[in-house]
């Protein structure tokens, strides 16, 4: 029997912090399979992200498209989102887990000189002079925006041709998710030179201790920026926007989200979602079946916050201080890279390094990470069911629907 990726990726990790140390002064020899798995990553972004926020655009169109119910829902979610995102910020800022691991590498990295920008040059750089300039070099923020721009005018130019551009661009993501996955599936090899690498580099120093305790610390603010979304801020907005019960309709949906943790995946949650919110909690159907496939595809709540909390934690271990402004940059990149990102395993760890380019963080630093992203991804995925059966059961009490809960 085949074993599933994450514990493929766990054999690679132990593999390669045991090659690290035994053979610190050979790993030239596998250094390489790193390399090809950090080009792989740098292969798919633009294109991904490119046909993602197009095809994610233009499929839900203007207001006017959806009326008031999409126009609620859409508002909902961005907050949400955007609450996550701050919690993980404000606690990366007071915990700094990433902070005396000093990887060294800060001025041997090129693209760190981005994060060196003035916040005002930055602004005007996400309108871009030369578009496929941008595309060339990797500029995340100019390629959203003209993704957003591209994506919004294609609602605009009539059904014949915007029906002709919608599905190339749906069908351009299709492909490129495909290309991702088959990326992904070369992860436990790249992820056994990447932590070869760092360990023996770390090692060498005696700096071994302080990586592991920096990546127990960066577990825990994660975790704790989960847990107090999940906790505290989406029961709040269910009392006060929802006027409903949170623990009442919690308790309905342990089921989906017991499901959710597991397989990490909110899109093969969804039936049981909906199903949850439906019976337990009084929702329509007409509710449930725009708000929740909608939520699955673009509300991915503990995603965002995740890769903000991630790409901080990377920038700290490469001991470059990103200034407060440059960090709302990356609370922008990551609203929208939790839009753009699949309800799939491991789809939130491509988008973050949409983030990480935000600010030229080097994607290397994603090998860090990888070591404990499993147990991760079935918070984060968690906290993204919850956070859409909340809206749920929002936009149903402002439809004047009686529930349950």
């Amino acid at each position: 029997m085949k074993l599933k990726l994450h514990w493929q990726i766990l054999i690679a990790l132990v593999l390669g912090t045991i090659y690290g140390i035994v053979f610190s002064g050979y790993v030239e020899y596998v250094s390489w399979m790193g390399t090809l798995f950090l080009n792989g990553l740098k292969m798919v972004i633009v294109p991904l992200i490119l046909s993602s926020i197009i095809s994610g655009v233009a499929n839900i169109g203007g207001a006017e498209d959806f009326g008031r119910l999409g126009a609620k829902t859409l508002g909902y979610y961005i907050l949400t989102s955007l609450l996550a995102i701050l919690t993980g910020l404000v606690l990366v800022n007071i915990i700094r887990p990433g902070v005396g691991v000093d990887l060294g590498l800060a001025q041997h990295v090129e693209g760190l000189v981005n994060a060196k920008q003035s916040f005002g040059k930055t602004l005007l750089n996400i309108v871009p002079k030369n578009v496929f300039k941008s595309f060339a070099n990797g500029d995340m923020l100019a390629i959203i925006f003209f993704a957003m721009l591209f994506g919004f005018f294609i609602t605009r130019v009539g059904d014949k041709y915007g029906g002709i551009l919608k599905d190339f661009f749906n069908a351009v993501f299709k492909v490129m998710m495909k290309i991702t996955m088959f990326v992904i599936k070369f992860a436990p090899y790249g992820i056994f030179a990447i932590v070869a690498d760092v360990v023996a580099k770390q090692a060498s120093k005696g700096n071994l201790g302080n990586v592991v305790a920096s990546l127990g610390l960066y577990m825990l603010t994660v975790i704790l920026a989960l847990a107090f979304h999940a906790f505290v801020t989406l029961p709040l907005l269910i009392k006060f926007l929802g006027k409903s019960n949170p623990w009442k309709h919690a308790k309905g949906m342990a089921t989906p989200l017991l499901t959710a943790f597991s397989t990490a995946s909110s899109s093969a949650t969804l039936p049981l979602t909906m199903q949850a919110v439906e019976q337990n909690s009084g929702v329509s159907n007409k509710i449930s079946s725009f708000v929740l496939p909608l939520g699955a595809t673009i509300n991915m709540d503990g995603t965002a916050l995740y890769e903000l909390v991630a790409a901080m934690f990377i920038a700290q271990a490469y001991g470059l201080h990103i200034p407060f402004l440059q960090q709302f940059l990356m609370v922008f990149a990551a609203l929208l890279a939790s839009i753009g990102a699949a309800g799939i395993p491991m789809a939130g760890l491509v988008m973050m390094t949409v983030v990480m380019s935000v600010v030229g963080l080097p994607l290397e630093g994603i090998g860090l990470i990888l070591t404990v992203d499993r147990i991760l991804d079935m918070m984060r995925t968690t906290v993204n069911v919850w956070s859409d059966s909340t809206c749920a059961v929002i936009i149903a009490k402002s439809e004047g629907e009686k529930l349950n809960v």
